[in-house]
């Protein structure tokens, strides 16, 4: 049974979760034309029925060379107007919107050659972590706040939300995964022509937190990563999180919680820890007890793992759920705990 204040945290969870009206359940596809853009040959773009197989196949391969599957042709245009930086992204997609990467360069006085990557949630919209990267400037540390993929400025004309990133079209979830952690690493390259060569950090939030890894798993230029909100599988917080009741409910019928799990496992984070042994890569993993999208359980397991691995690492519990982390007091204290810890280990 809950306690009092965990009906009272899960009550405060639902109303924020339910504000938005605009939430639609779209039909489950495949997309294996997706995957098809990647170029890899064990999914062309007519499955002949059989998408299942080809999927599967395309995920074994992917796996299995990691590194080429993240990588990317260098970005030559890149531009910054005022404090915008924006580029044609390494992985082109057929929507024009979504093909040019936004983000905004906030740097810090006498940063030392400290910078971090913010990412923000899914769904967050243009301003959407402005103020921590601000308050990552008062701490001396410059940040560049990226835009993920169909996002904000890179959303197309038909999507009311983010949708195109977390949805219940297989390939085009793993195709916009891999974009936005490409995306990230073009970041980097931009950060290295401004003189940031050893001491950047990565930061993201719920979906961030997951593009985040990715990128910080295949890119070791990237010496810390902090990751707010956890979970060891992507399928498992859309299968099972209050905020993506509506994509779930569109995989009735067709495939299994663990049948997603391996279908997605090439954007989850479980497929890459081990990428990070050996590496002296500063983490900090921010979970929180009340969590309506990243259930602790799923949080957990991610906190086990990095002990099992003997992965160095700092844990920090938030004493709240998903929505409410961006509330006052809980989004003060986040934010101060990501900055401190930011100033300490980069």
């Amino acid at each position: 049974m809950m306690g009092i204040y965990a009906r009272y945290m899960d009550q405060w969870e639902r109303k924020l979760a339910t504000r938005d009206t605009n939430r639609v359940v779209r039909p489950f596809e495949w997309g294996t034309d997706w995957l098809n853009s990647l170029e890899f040959p064990s999914c062309p773009a007519d499955a002949n029925g059989k998408a299942a197989e080809c999927v599967s196949r395309f995920v074994t391969e992917s796996l299995a060379d990691s590194d080429r599957f993240f990588s990317y042709e260098p970005v030559r245009d890149y531009r910054l107007e005022g404090n915008r930086l924006t580029f044609t992204s390494p992985v082109r997609t057929r929507y024009p919107e979504n093909n040019t990467a936004h983000a905004l360069w906030f740097p810090a006085p006498n940063d030392k050659g400290r910078v971090v990557i913010v990412l923000p949630q899914w769904n967050s919209g243009p301003d959407g972590h402005v103020g921590l990267a601000k308050l990552l400037n008062r701490c001396g540390i410059s940040a560049l706040r990226m835009t993920m993929a169909y996002h904000a400025e890179r959303k197309p004309a038909e999507t009311a939300r983010a949708d195109y990133h977390v949805s219940s079209n297989v390939g085009r979830t793993i195709h916009a995964g891999r974009q936005s952690a490409v995306d990230v690493r073009a970041c980097v390259d931009w950060l290295a022509t401004m003189g940031y060569n050893s001491r950047v950090g990565v930061l993201g939030t719920s979906l961030g937190s997951c593009v985040a890894f990715m990128a910080a798993a295949h890119d070791s230029r990237i010496r810390m990563g902090i990751f707010n909100h956890v979970s060891m599988h992507f399928a498992d917080v859309v299968w099972t999180g209050l905020s993506t009741q509506n994509v779930s409910k569109a995989f009735s019928g067709h495939v299994t919680q663990e049948e997603l799990r391996r279908y997605w496992s090439v954007i989850s984070p479980a497929s890459y820890l081990k990428r990070f042994q050996g590496r002296d890569l500063k983490t900090l993993l921010i979970w929180a007890s009340h969590d309506s999208t990243f259930l602790p359980v799923y949080s957990r397991q991610v906190l086990d793992s990095f002990r099992d691995l003997d992965l160095p690492h700092k844990v920090f519990n938030l004493p709240c759920g998903h929505y409410t982390t961006g509330q006052f007091p809980f989004n003060l204290l986040d934010g101060l705990v990501m900055c401190r810890f930011a100033v300490a280990n980069l």
